[in-house]
């Protein structure tokens, strides 16, 4: 495996726990994953987004923060991948979108003088499926606290995605993620697998599911 730090992205229920389970796997990689649930405000976040806002994105980026820095600056003998279900940057984006223009200033200062801190992925590997997959997907992990969430919200948040990778010319595998199942179609994961396998360039490199 030429990557060293794999990351995979995506919007609310696009899959991306799942594939990062079954990579970290097949390639024998140290696995990294969001810990959403221990997030106190989320649930109050979804109730009362301009209330809990500013509270909750500072909260996920402490906890992203310490989970990678403790986790990358930890050597691994046995396991050189490391495989992760997140982008340190879904701070900043998740921020863009729920933050006023004020709070989102100074949270992109403090946001600033600690990415600089960590290591940056070789290859982001994103899973685009259309808002009507993610609402699906999403009613089907049952979490009470994002039933509530709506269309909009979730198509903000995807051309947020989108735009950012484009603008920065990140190495990204760019899976149409329409029809995936990770799980149950070993060719759905071959694809991804084939990918990390091929030499690509920088920019967005983008594969369909069989």
């Amino acid at each position: 495996m030429k990557y060293r730090f794999i990351t995979i992205e995506g919007n609310i229920g696009a899959g991306k726990t799942t594939l990062a389970h079954l990579l970290s796997r097949k390639l024998n990689a140290r696995l990294i994953l969001e810990e959403f649930a221990d997030n106190p405000f989320l649930p109050k976040f979804y109730e009362n987004q301009k209330q809990y806002a500013f509270p909750l994105e500072l909260f996920f980026m402490a906890e992203r923060f310490k989970q990678l820095k403790d986790m990358l600056q930890t050597k691994d003998m046995f396991q050189s991948v490391t495989v992760s279900d997140y982008l340190f940057t879904k701070c900043l984006l998740f921020a863009k979108v729920n933050l006023p223009e004020e709070e989102f200033r100074l949270y992109q200062k403090l946001f600033d003088i600690i990415h600089q801190q960590l290591i940056f992925p070789d290859i982001l590997i994103y899973l685009h499926a259309p808002v009507h997959q993610l609402k699906q997907n999403i009613k089907k992990r049952n979490r009470s606290y994002e039933q509530s969430i709506n269309d909009d919200y979730l198509f903000t948040l995807q051309e947020t995605y989108t735009s950012y990778i484009k603008q920065h010319n990140l190495k990204t595998i760019f899976i149409d993620a329409s029809n995936a199942d990770f799980l149950a179609n070993e060719k759905h994961l071959q694809v991804v697998l084939d990918a990390l396998d091929a030499d690509l360039s920088d920019g967005q490199h983008y594969f369909t599911l069989p």
